[in-house]
């Protein structure tokens, strides 16, 4: 919505500059998204009255002008438009004067004849972005006065940025509403003199469809003079809105919009065959638009149609076919109320978005028609002459749009704002907004919106109008009275979100399967737990509850091999269903010992890595799961000891199976290889890894902490000790940390030996031993003395021996 400020204060002015206006409008909702001038900068410009115009002596194109300017003795001023003529008033640049651009006008010499100025069109004073000819100016213009002053140039356009739900405000009335309620302030009345029927010509209207179209108002005007020339009065202010000059008929039309809000539009009469009809299209019926557009419309679109042809796309555009035109002597004025869900959408359908479906998509006053109608058929009148028919209204009142009484209640109302406002305010504040305020009892009230108000709706809707209008930066500010409590951080699901990160940041794809499984696979891969059978199983396939994850998996694996997906890596975080299933007297088991359990589970076969150049090809083996594990568990549970233990699965590998355990030494959960015999069963005939969390037997990571660094050196000793086969690199590391204390800070296996020099059945592992202490540098003596006792504690242990 963009319109000129001073149009705007001729409707309502308050004590407020520009600047000051601008942001009482924001701040009450309406966001000023512009502020430009109607006019660039320009000086020494004034009414020049043409007195005589004579041929040029030299150039055929040219004419000499004598022009009054108020001064001693006319001025003589070389011109070369074609619309120059005695009589008429022109801006005129007088020598000095400094045009948009920066061009200044110097005495000169045009065609051996002397030049005292320039004579100026709308596209020179920057008023135009083309022009024909000069800038014709109001017959009783004073020669000699500032056009600026004339046309009030010191003026400029604001441009408003409207929610949807403030339809009221796409009119120059409602902003000046709005404005009168804010600053408390009346508004000036409409100038809207009646214009009375003078002749008996009227047209047929019909609506077919009322719901869509409650009311609709037709009047003929015969006799307008196709020469009329729209005053610059008007001419500006559609300019300084947006909007070019298109004739005196389109202009009054669009006037109205901006005024009122009302669309209207205007039919050449003499294309009309017989009366109006306000219809739905019919399915395929094509329509020209005014743009030249030819639309196909569809059944739900409403449209104003004579007996012949549709003539406009009912509250959208009008059409070519009836369009008013140069030589239009007659013409019928629409003006109508059309229902918001008749027409939305609609334009957008068709690719089109014009002022009038704007406005009729959020919703027109349905009692404006009227009024409209009176105003731009005096102003019709006033400017290009005729005689008006009577008003012709087609209206269905049981369709009309009701505006609903709302209970308004004070205690609400200073609960919401948390702050009371008195009560004559608030009834001053609703009367001034066009709202009808009935007391209905002590602290309460009983209001109806008016027509043109479609976003009030409920008790919250009003409390939000008066703290807008009171305004919120008069609300006070304070702070809760509530006790507000730091509940603690459930850290379960940020648990499962870095656990599923970090696998598929190691090449696994997350999968979800069934919580029903197939009973021989389960039975297969989990002997040592009962399923629970389901009592109607969909299919024979999903017949039982899982007691882990492993099935669905195993099929998923199956499925990718099956599709030429030699590498498979997947995994799932789901639950499984354990526990001691009690049976009630043979007709099932019972839900009262079963354990839900949140789990972590993969399963890996096929290649290592990806094929590449860098690395040669090798399958994936036990120990490429178990540093997944190891990477799984430290990242769920960094800062806790877990541990491995090698142990016997039904299902897994003998020899390639292991328990895994947890910081307190329970078990949480296995990882192998399946048992060949299992994975041939299943349909692998290769290796396949697999492995399952129990997350809830992970502890939560420690809290991250400050640790000091130590400020001394530390001492690095490599030890390699001889020692059996059995021996796993984890209980050795466990003997080294509580032989060697606080001092060890870093334990390293750097390397693992078999072959000369070691006897059969032993191997040699050498360790890094890293020691630091916090208050001193340890001296040799110390360090060669913690070394003894960590060798010795090995042999008592491990039986290991230092390798020479």
């Amino acid at each position: 919505m963009k319109f000129s400020e001073q149009w705007l204060r001729e409707w309502v002015d308050p004590p407020l500059d520009t600047k000051a206006l601008v942001a009482q409008l924001t701040m009450a909702g309406l966001e000023v998204e512009a502020v430009e001038p109607v006019a660039p900068e320009f000086r020494g410009v004034v009414v020049g009255r043409v007195e005589g115009v004579e041929p040029h002596p030299q150039a055929d194109r040219l004419r000499v002008c004598r022009v009054d300017v108020g001064a001693a003795a006319p001025l003589i001023i070389v011109c070369g438009a074609a619309n120059v003529a005695p009589g008429m008033r022109v801006p005129t640049a007088l020598v000095g004067a400094e045009l948009p651009g920066g061009l200044k006008i110097a005495r000169a010499k045009l065609r051996g004849v002397e030049s005292s100025g320039m004579l100026c069109s709308a596209k020179e004073l920057g008023l135009a972005e083309t022009s024909e000819g000069l800038l014709p100016l109001p017959a009783d213009a004073r020669p000699g006065q500032d056009v600026r002053e004339l046309l009030a140039l010191d003026d400029v356009s604001l441009e408003l940025s409207l929610t949807p739900n403030r339809s009221d405000c796409l009119g120059i009335a409602g902003v000046a509403r709005e404005i009168a309620a804010l600053n408390r302030i009346d508004i000036a009345a409409s100038p809207a003199a009646p214009a009375p029927a003078a002749i008996d010509h009227a047209v047929e209207i019909e609506v077919a469809d009322p719901e869509a179209c409650p009311r609709y108002l037709g009047r003929v005007i015969r006799g307008i003079d196709p020469a009329a020339e729209s005053p610059l009065w008007l001419r500006e202010r559609l300019r300084r809105s947006g909007l070019r000059s298109l004739g005196p008929v389109v202009d009054v039309t669009n006037y109205l919009l901006l005024e009122l809000g009302q669309p209207m539009h205007a039919f050449d009469l003499g294309r009309i065959e017989g009366g109006i009809r306000v219809r739905r299209a019919r399915s395929g019926e094509t329509f020209t638009a005014l743009d030249g557009q030819t639309l196909t419309l569809s059944e739900d679109m409403l449209v104003v149609a004579d007996r012949r042809q549709v003539l406009a796309l009912a509250g959208i555009i009008g059409g070519a076919s009836s369009a008013v035109g140069e030589g239009t002597a007659s013409i019928l004025l629409e003006c109508a109320f059309f229902a918001p869900d008749a027409i939305a959408g609609r334009a957008r359908r068709l690719g089109l978005h014009t002022e009038s479906s704007h406005r009729f998509e959020r919703g027109v006053d349905p009692a404006l028609q009227a009024r409209a109608m009176e105003r731009a058929t005096r102003l019709i009148l006033d400017i290009a002459g005729g005689e008006a028919g009577p008003v012709v209204e087609a209206v269905d009142a049981a369709f009309l749009p009701r505006r609903p009484t709302i209970p308004l209640r004070a205690a609400r109302l200073t609960r919401l704002l948390g702050y009371e406002i008195p009560t004559r305010e608030v009834e001053e504040i609703l009367a001034r907004l066009g709202m009808r305020v009935e007391t209905d009892g002590a602290g309460a009230w009983r209001v109806t919106p008016p027509s043109f108000r479609f976003d009030i709706a409920i008790e919250a809707d009003l409390i939000e109008e008066l703290a807008r209008v009171h305004g919120y930066d008069r609300l006070p500010a304070r702070r809760p009275n509530s006790r507000l409590g730091i509940r603690a951080h459930d850290a379960h699901p940020e648990r499962v979100r870095r656990g599923r990160d970090l696998l598929a940041g190691r090449g696994y794809q997350e999968v979800i399967t069934y919580s029903f499984v197939d009973a021989g696979t389960q039975r297969l891969l989990d002997p040592a737990h009962e399923a629970l059978a389901l009592a109607n199983p969909l299919a024979a396939d999903i017949a039982v509850m899982r007691t882990g994850l492993w099935p669905g998996l195993v099929q998923a694996c199956l499925h990718n091999l099956k599709r030429q997906q030699a590498r498979v890596r997947l995994f799932e975080y789901g639950r499984r269903y354990t526990g001691d299933l009690r049976r009630d007297g043979g007709s099932g088991a019972s839900l009262e010992g079963i354990k839900e359990e949140s789990m972590f589970a993969g399963i890996a076969l096929g290649a290592a890595c990806p094929e590449q150049w860098g690395l040669p090809t090798r399958a994936v083996d036990f120990y490429d799961i178990k540093a997944d594990v190891e990477a799984l568990l430290q990242d769920l549970g960094g800062g806790h000891v877990h541990g491995f233990q090698a142990a016997a699965h039904p299902a897994l590998h003998p020899g390639q199976s292991a328990r895994i355990l947890g910081a307190d030494s329970r078990a949480i959960g296995w990882l192998g290889a399946l048992h060949p015999q299992t994975a041939d069963m299943l349909g692998f005939g290769q290796p396949v890894f697999v492995f399952e969390l129990n997350l809830e037997g992970i502890e939560a990571p420690k809290v991250a902490s400050f640790a000091e660094l130590s400020r001394f050196p530390s001492v690095r000793r490599d030890l390699a000790v001889i020692l059996d086969e059995g021996v796993t690199a984890a209980e050795l590391e466990a003997c080294v940390r509580e032989a060697a204390g606080d001092l060890l800070q870093g334990l390293h296996l750097f390397d693992i030996y078999r072959g000369k020099g070691v006897d059969s059945g032993k191997k040699s592992i050498a360790l890094g031993l890293t020691l630091q202490d916090f208050s001193r540098t340890l001296t040799d003596v110390e360090v060669d003395a913690l070394i003894e006792g960590v060798l010795k504690q090995l042999h008592i242990k491990l039986q290991a021996t230092l390798r020479e």
